[in-house]
């Protein structure tokens, strides 16, 4: 890419970035809202956005923890949806290597769907680390803005259980699990995961049923995302 030619691209990344921290932030309020109505405070709500950042497992943590399950079994299943992102790192290993010791630490923690997608869109590496970093600092201070809304308004509402908010825990899951799933190869791993969810809910105490779908869905996704960074 010629020097002439970088002022456009860089306008270009730059207001990509941004539109998708709008678009995801969105979700911070969904999850903001539900962490307060599992029993968590807005600073515990906020803690999260801003030590976790990571929206899956965000929202599989409130969710156990709303349905009665142990921290223990919300904080494992988290985890577990949260280990994709060591694959995420593995791709973006080789674009950041040139970066001081701690950006790269500060990069870690902004690796996450939103900035690998746009940073691998791009042809140019000074174009693909750009994505990256303005993408992951426009969702981080969007989807944190967010969940501090969604958890405030939540919490001068009075009781969640009035206004039904209680059972919105696995419908904004499912609305953030959902647009995966029009890949083809990722509808059995959520079908299985689901089924082995839905036939151990009555035998086990809450929480560990989702555990063990993160289990399933791990264990059976995993391959397919490593032959993908082989093959990159």
């Amino acid at each position: 890419m010629t020097d002439e030619q970088w002022p456009a691209t860089r306008a270009r990344v730059l207001r990509s970035a941004l539109g998708v921290g709008v678009v995801v932030g969105t979700y911070g309020v969904a999850f903001g809202a539900l962490a307060v109505s599992s029993g968590l405070s807005v600073t515990q709500a906020l803690a999260l956005s801003t030590l976790t950042f990571t929206g899956a497992s965000q929202f599989a943590l409130v969710g156990v923890l709303g349905a009665g399950g142990s921290a223990l079994a919300g904080v494992a299943t988290a985890w577990l949806l949260g280990s994709r992102n060591a694959l995420y790192g593995m791709r973006l290993a080789p674009l950041l290597a040139t970066e001081s010791r701690r950006r790269r630490l500060l990069a870690a923690h902004l690796v996450i769907d939103e900035s690998t997608a746009v940073a691998v869109a791009q042809d140019d590496d000074r174009a693909a680390r750009l994505g990256f970093w303005a993408t992951g600092t426009s969702v981080f201070v969007c989807w944190n803005l967010a969940t501090v809304a969604g958890a405030l308004g939540t919490e001068a509402l009075g009781d969640p259980q009035a206004w039904g908010l209680d059972a919105a825990v696995g419908a904004a899951f499912l609305a953030l699990l959902w647009p995966r799933l029009r890949d083809r190869r990722a509808l059995p791993v959520a079908l299985g995961g689901a089924a082995v969810a839905l036939a151990a809910t009555p035998l086990l105490p809450a929480g560990v049923p989702v555990l063990l779908a993160a289990v399933v869905a791990v264990v059976v996704g995993w391959p397919e995302p490593a032959a993908r960074q082989a093959g990159a």
